[in-house]
């Protein structure tokens, strides 16, 4: 039992130890000189800046507001992008009508239509939000329309034999065979959902944390500037966890089936 005990704390020590890896070299990097600290300060240095800008509520405001308007936009996009990916993937004709426009959008960078979402709604939320609508419909999309052609066909001919409604088939059969799919999109949209709105608070904001990045950076704060980036990179890890725990309780006959 002991042993057991000991495998699986090594096993996860031995997960995380790239990262130590990574910000043991920091801070060597850092504190030797071989990069000026004004440029690089050391990871120790960045911390203490983290807890002081916590402890002053600074960072919090940031925070909060970043998290609102990213939410708000991912569960938006979730709204539209779920339905019509269901019916691209489940009717052929409006696919082969709508397939064209979905590819033309999908390849559009997010933050080259800002200034149109800006020149629509303005320069308040409802741009930053647009914007973060936009950057998460795609993957999530795509991966529904993919999780519905890739079905097991014996299920869907099986269903069929015995006598089932188009209805039945789609709400029975092709909608839980493509859960697992489209819960990959939807990881994939979370996280995007935060790197799109950083962006566009870098270019036109006054509260969040891409704003707070780029003010920090404008004014040569560069331990502040690393702290908001350590705070993203904690977001952006901490949703993928949740999501990745959420999928692994809500489809776990797929480990069986594997197995």
């Amino acid at each position: 039992m002991i042993l057991k005990v000991l495998k699986k704390i090594g096993s996860r020590i031995y997960s995380y130890l790239s990262i130590f890896i990574f910000l043991l070299i920091w801070q060597i990097v850092s504190i030797s000189g071989i990069v000026n600290q004004v440029f690089l300060p050391s990871f120790t240095t960045v911390i203490k800046e983290l807890i002081r800008l916590i402890g002053t509520g600074e960072l919090l405001g940031h925070i909060s507001i970043s998290l609102f308007r990213s939410l708000t936009g991912f569960f938006l996009g979730l709204a539209v992008a779920i339905p019509l990916g269901l019916m691209i993937g489940w009717f052929k004709r409006f696919e082969r009508f709508i397939d064209p426009l979905i590819q033309t959008f999908r390849n559009l960078s997010v933050l080259s239509i800002l200034p149109v979402f800006v020149l629509l709604f303005g320069i308040g939320e409802v741009s930053k939000i647009a914007v973060v609508f936009w950057g998460v419909l795609w993957a999530v999309i795509i991966n529904t329309i993919a999780g519905v052609k890739n079905v097991d066909p014996l299920i869907i001919k099986g269903a069929r034999s015995m006598g089932i409604t188009n209805k039945d088939l789609f709400l029975k059969v092709i909608f839980p065979g493509a859960l697992p799919s489209i819960f990959t999109g939807i990881r994939i949209s979370a996280t995007t959902s935060i790197l799109v709105l950083i962006g566009a608070e870098m270019l036109g904001a006054s509260k969040g944390l891409g704003y707070a990045l780029y003010f920090y950076q404008a004014n040569f704060k560069t331990p502040a500037m690393y702290a908001v980036i350590l705070i993203m990179a904690a977001l952006g890890v901490s949703i993928n966890y949740i999501l990745t725990a959420i999928e692994k309780r809500t489809f776990i006959w797929k480990e069986d089936v594997q197995k």
